[in-house]
């Protein structure tokens, strides 16, 4: 177990669960050293991914943007501090009264990915910047596809520009997903490669590519380092756009979030349902619907430390982990059968690790009448708030 978690877990121990603390040291860390490392693109802080208040009075001094998705991200980050000129409005599934909210907010840049909705933003935005999502192939590389939802066909790019600039928009470029937590580096250079044959085609100069998320947090399966991504992509960059550079820009969520936060929870009940199963259930207050919804399909795969065995040498038995409701869906891992201490029992803590990132973000309101997930922030200097 990493230091820092040990740190913060010691922590966690005087708190009742489930709840979530993230340290702010590790984002800012992340932040700075992305910075360095992808100077080759200006940083737009995801904001869906975490949404803590004390993240963007910190991210706002470093110099970060930010990528909102709705008229209350932006309440939130403009009441922190951060400026119209340096959010993108990037969702391209918007109404037309949530348009106006962020242009007459001072909000200019608006993606965009169908004809109705650049429509929208010409009468309720007019002369702003737009930008369109390109859609990318499915891959089975990113543990949480973006694909389909969102953006539209390269031709029917070539159809958006020149109508977002006959009503009197300013086209400025492309933007995409390649997936998040992406495995597979290669997926940024067919993604790039698009946009390249956009730009060159484009009857309007454009100037601008969004290359969006899919950095790595560190999970079970291992993946490489920020470094590696940051250098792959900027090679990418240089074999499509060899000559005169378009602005970049990245958006970064989870990889700047995750790694950040535990999740503590307490073992409920463990129980076998036969005597003849190998693995046990274990129950623990917090589940699917309070701050594990990325383990929907088993898709992410937490780490795990047990309070019982913190220093994992024990012996250990598979197990099934399970929620707190009264939803059979509320099952985190069955299929993948993670490995649990044999003397695991009820009172104890199961802490999940890199869950800083869509957690107390996608986490229910009352399901059960269960109360939204506790979410803390902490730091060195300022401790836990």
């Amino acid at each position: 177990m990493q230091s820092e978690y040990k740190e913060v877990i010691k922590i966690s121990e005087t708190l009742p669960t489930p709840h979530i603390i993230v340290n702010l040291d590790i984002i800012r860390d992340y932040y700075l050293n992305m910075k360095k490392l992808c100077s080759y693109a200006d940083i737009y802080f995801a904001f869906k991914a975490c949404p803590l208040d004390n993240i963007v009075p910190m991210l706002v001094k470093e110099g970060s943007n930010f990528d909102i998705a709705s008229r209350y991200e932006l309440d939130h980050v403009m009441s922190k501090g951060a400026t119209a000129d340096k959010i993108f409005y990037g969702n391209t599934i918007k109404k037309a009264e949530d348009v106006k909210y962020f242009y007459e907010k001072g909000v200019r840049t608006f993606a965009s990915d169908c004809e109705n909705d650049i429509k929208k933003i010409a009468v309720n935005a007019p002369g702003s910047n737009v930008y369109f999502r390109i859609l990318l192939p499915e891959t089975n590389t990113a543990d949480w596809p973006l694909s389909r939802k969102f953006g539209c066909s390269e031709a029917m790019v070539m159809k958006l520009i020149p109508l977002a600039k006959e009503l009197g928009l300013n086209p400025i470029g492309v933007s995409f997903h390649v997936g998040s937590q992406q495995r597979n580096m290669d997926i940024w250079n067919l993604a790039l490669e698009t946009s390249a044959r956009i730009f060159k085609n484009s009857p309007v100069k454009l100037s601008l590519v969004d290359l969006g998320g899919g950095l790595p947090a560190h999970y079970v399966q291992p993946v490489a380092e920020l470094d590696e991504y940051a250098a792959t992509i900027k090679g990418f960059i240089e074999k499509h756009f060899p000559g005169e550079k378009p602005r970049f820009v990245m958006e970064p969520g989870r990889s700047l979030t995750a790694d950040s936060g535990i999740l503590a929870a307490s073992v409920v009940e463990v129980e076998k349902k036969d005597e003849s199963e190998k693995a046990r259930w274990v129950y623990l207050d917090a589940g699917k619907f309070n701050g594990l919804v990325e383990t929907m399909e088993e898709s992410i795969k937490y780490r795990l430390v047990y309070s019982c065995d913190p220093d994992n040498k024990a012996q250990t038995g598979p197990i099934i982990l399970a929620g707190p409701t009264c939803d059979s869906m509320d099952i985190m891992y069955e299929k993948y059968t993670p490995q649990a201490p044999v003397n695991l029992k009820a009172g104890d803590r199961v802490y999940f690790l890199s869950t800083g990132a869509y957690t107390s973000s996608y986490a229910s309101v009352a399901f059960n009448g269960f109360p939204p997930i506790k979410a803390y922030s902490y730091t060195k200097e300022g401790g836990l708030k």
